[in-house]
């Protein structure tokens, strides 16, 4: 075969193809004896028929169709070898140019390029800080509201009571019912739809409602919600009185944090300050991503782009079907259709979502991390275990039937994935913070930790065993 690559702006190839007339014509063979293996040609048995036979009932043009489908079939992956092309998805059959000399026209896809340029010189100073104290007695006081008794009241809402309302919006993400809130005086950034939100409900009773006009800033986590303005309609259901349990021993003991008050506020602060650096972090690295992709070139097929805009797609539609709706619905209360949304909302963001990945895996490569089989077998068991927390079976998921397997294999795969994530984020947060270190100072640190291991296993192995001692030994040390 001989092959011409003619690279495109879209980040694809075509591959111009031209294949000698003696294969093309044993292609040919092959497909006649196909059509008439499934054809009945009177007087010949199935697959028998000669060419000629062949070409007589169902014409050149039937097998010459049905030939160029056996040899792409058979040559398709040899032909990408023996252009050295790197596929990013299915390719195609372009054109036919003739038929002689055949001549094929290919357009592939390529996969993703990433050159990260001077990606070691990027600074981002890491300034997380410890929650205060009030931090972590806000955190206190929701646990006590999570073991608190309630009643129901016929009075109005007052700071400290617990409501259950419908709230409904024309924009679908703020429509929830039956949904409870706890009213209280300080803000916090954690309330559901916007900090402040409960407190606009105080003076409310049952079977009362009320419209809250609120406008969501530039900077909101939702992005649908980012710079809008919302009228959300409150209705309250029921009104609940709260009685806080004391903070002592027993209470630790109820929470299961510990046996004692000193035990719980240590397992309190310890949330506190992981939830905090979690969020810190996740702000952290999706800027200092954005800091490395402005120094580098990133080039993929708008395939790829739609590939990850499905992915986009299905998260959206899971979160709504918690809320009892589905995307053809969604799409009507906001007055738009598919193609538009996906065009103004889905590709935004599964463009940032493509780019960071690719970024992040191309550290992996160019940086040389492996799996960390400790890290990985961990992370792999907290999945296990949030699974059975949520009700699974943990024998149905290790069980030995192909769907159960499986299941097993896309969560070690999961498991993978994460683990894999954090090394790179380790990594780009060593070179921002300038404690990078080669390949080579890796792998020499590495080194001598094993030979350290090694060293520790060996004295261990070669130190005298001391006897037991013997029934005269203590009556020895007796008379003494």
């Amino acid at each position: 075969m001989n092959i011409e690559k003619q690279y495109q702006e879209d980040h694809s190839v075509k591959l111009v193809v031209e294949v000698d007339q003696e294969k093309m014509e044993s292609y040919k063979k092959r497909a006649a004896a196909k059509i008439s293996q499934r054809g009945n040609i009177s007087g010949f048995r199935p697959g028998k028929a000669p060419y000629h036979i062949v070409a007589r009932m169902y014409g050149e043009a039937a097998i010459a169709e049905q030939a160029v489908d056996l040899f792409i079939d058979a040559e398709y992956s040899n032909i990408l070898k023996e252009a050295d092309v790197n596929p990013g998805a299915s390719g195609s059959l372009e054109n036919i140019e003739s038929m002689d000399p055949p001549k094929f026209v290919f357009s592939i896809p390529l996969a993703p390029e990433v050159d990260l340029g001077d990606y070691l010189s990027v600074r981002l100073p890491y300034e997380w800080q410890a929650p205060e104290q009030k931090d972590v007695d806000a955190a206190l006081e929701d646990l006590r509201q999570m073991y608190a008794s309630t009643e129901t009241v016929e009075r109005a809402i007052e700071p400290g009571d617990y409501v259950l309302l419908d709230v409904s919006s024309e924009t679908p993400e703020l429509n929830r019912t039956g949904f409870a809130t706890f009213v209280r005086t300080e803000d916090r950034d954690t309330e559901w739809p916007y900090n402040g939100f409960a407190k606009e409900l105080i003076g409310l009773k049952a079977g009362e409602s009320k419209t809250i006009k609120h406008t969501f800033p530039k900077d909101w986590e939702v992005e649908e919600l980012r710079e809008k303005d919302v009228e959300i309609n409150a209705t309250i259901k029921t009104v609940r009185g709260v009685t806080l349990p004391d903070v002592d021993d027993e209470f630790a003991k109820t929470t299961g944090a510990g046996e004692n008050v000193e035990a719980l506020m240590e397992a309190v602060k310890r949330d506190v300050e992981t939830r905090s650096q979690n969020e810190y972090d996740d702000t952290y690295f999706v800027d200092l991503i954005e800091k490395i992709k402005e120094g580098a070139t990133i080039k993929y097929h708008a395939h790829t782009l739609e590939h990850e805009g499905e992915h986009v797609l299905e998260d959206l539609a899971q979160r709504l079907s918690q809320q009892g709706m589905d995307l053809e619905t969604y799409f009507k209360v906001r007055n738009t259709t598919r193609e538009a949304f996906i065009e103004s909302d889905v590709n935004p963001v599964a463009q940032k979502r493509l780019e960071r990945g690719l970024i992040l895996d191309e550290i992996v490569r160019k940086e040389e991390l492996q799996i960390d089989e400790e890290a990985l077998n961990a992370e792999y068991s907290n999945a296990l275990n949030s699974l059975v927390m949520q009700g699974m079976d943990l024998n149905k998921i290790r069980g030995g039937k192909k769907g159960q397997r499986q299941l097993s294999e896309a969560i070690a795969m999961d498991a993978a994935s994460r683990v894999m994530t954090r090394k790179a984020l380790d990594m780009i947060k060593s070179i921002a913070t300038g404690n990078y270190k080669t390949i080579e100072e890796r792998a020499e640190e590495a080194k001598k930790a094993a030979e350290a291991v090694a060293e520790e296993t060996t004295e261990t192995a070669e130190a005298p065993v001391e006897e037991p001692a013997s029934a005269e030994d203590g009556e020895e040390k007796a008379s003494e």
